[in-house]
């Protein structure tokens, strides 16, 4: 396995599988609550019980990343996530099964980026390979959505063994990884005191700050536009088979592959301030869907949001792991940001959730998510002021 892939060709391989995998689930559950007749409400429930995880975990994960080899740290997020999946092929709660793959999710992503700074030789580098695991993460979850789409629709126990084996081969390709030494000082007694004085820490350092507000309100608006799609495709297109809406959201996940690409050649290290820029693009085309209801435009629009997502958060993330590499370990400031993450994902997944059942219409979660999304962004937008001044 060593001879065949250098140890980033291996953690790209293995996050392509890994994420590929997660996003099949989505729509395994999705075709899973469809067959159920659960309610469309109930999408938004199994969403949320896969935040909560991250969310209750989330003081736990970074001293598990930062103490052990981040490798094996990886292999055993895998394993778990392939958990979940016998758990949903044994008929248990989609919303539990998910759950599952959320605890593995969660273990999983703190290494999947604390890896990094050990895996290259500067700031530069770090950032080109920030975007290629976002890149192969975001290509994933085209592909990902694609495929579990189409195969919910034919089998969705066929769906299932194909997520499993995934999982597995994602796993074996963690062996490839080398298996570096830990910080063996920390104690998991302390996590919980530790995880809070982590969050004050990175919210007084300007950097941190910066990145860990914009990478929350990108991947809130994520969630909610994702679930919003679902709703919005078979209202205004009149698409309502699974495997055509999954090829119809797959559309912003390419084009966040290209922003993820394109990024470095965008905005340099130093420069990782200018990013908020791209949040105006994503507010506007937010704002324009109200008023679409073109197939082929709505996946451009579809895609170059999604561009302008992939600028938007690369350069936060490289940002962030650099300061948490120099302060406390890259791993418990990426538990940080995943919890923040999270915490917006679940409160917007949740608000959304909530209008769906008391019957406002989706134009009006669409135009509620992305003023919010302007908000955070008028709010980067002043504190960049700060960070290009230093």
């Amino acid at each position: 396995m060593k001879t065949l892939f250098k140890p980033l060709q291996a953690l790209y391989f293995t996050q392509f599988l890994s994420a590929f995998a997660d996003n099949m689930i989505l729509f395994i559950t999705l075709a899973i609550i469809t067959q159920q007749a659960l309610g469309d409400f109930y999408i938004g429930i199994v969403q949320a019980s896969f935040f909560v995880a991250y969310i209750a975990l989330a003081p736990f994960v970074g001293p598990l990343a930062d103490k052990n080899a981040k490798s094996r740290i990886l292999l055993i997020g895998n394993i778990i996530k392939a958990s979940g999946i016998l758990l949903l092929l044994m008929n248990v709660d989609p919303a539990l099964s998910y759950a599952v793959v959320g605890i593995g999710a969660v273990i999983y992503s703190p290494a999947k980026y604390g890896i990094l700074p050990e895996l290259t030789k500067n700031e530069d580098d770090l950032l080109v390979a920030n975007g290629k695991v976002e890149g192969y993460t975001i290509l994933a979850i085209l592909t990902g959505t694609v495929a579990g789409g189409v195969l919910a629709n034919q089998s969705i126990p066929l769906a299932m063994m194909v997520c499993f084996i995934l999982y597995v081969l994602s796993t074996v390709l963690t062996l490839a990884i080398p298996k570096m030494k830990g910080r063996n000082e920390l104690l998991y007694r302390n996590a919980l005191p530790d995880f809070m004085h982590d969050v004050k820490e990175l919210f007084t350092i300007p950097k941190a700050q910066f990145s860990i507000i914009g990478t929350a309100s990108f991947w809130m608006t994520s969630a909610v536009l994702r679930l919003a799609m679902f709703a919005w495709i078979p209202l205004v297109l009149g698409i309502t088979m699974i495997d055509k809406i999954s090829m119809i959201v797959a559309s912003t996940g390419f084009g966040i592959v290209l922003g993820s690409l394109a990024t470095p050649y965008l905005i340099p290290a130093k420069r990782y301030y200018r990013s908020y820029l791209y949040g105006f693009f994503m507010v506007a085309i937010i704002f324009l869907f109200v008023g679409v209801s073109n197939l082929y435009l709505t996946i451009a629009l579809l895609l170059i949001i999604g561009f302008m997502g992939g600028v938007y958060i690369v350069p936060m993330n490289s940002a962030l792991q650099e300061v948490g590499h120099q302060q406390m370990g890259a791993g418990k400031a990426i538990a940080v940001q995943n919890f923040a993450n999270n915490i917006l994902m679940l409160l917007g997944v949740g608000a959304y959730t909530m209008m769906t059942k008391l019957g406002f219409s989706v134009h009006f979660s669409m135009l509620g998510i992305g003023t919010l999304l302007l908000f955070f962004v008028l709010f980067l937008m002043m504190k960049q002021k700060t960070l290009k001044a230093a």
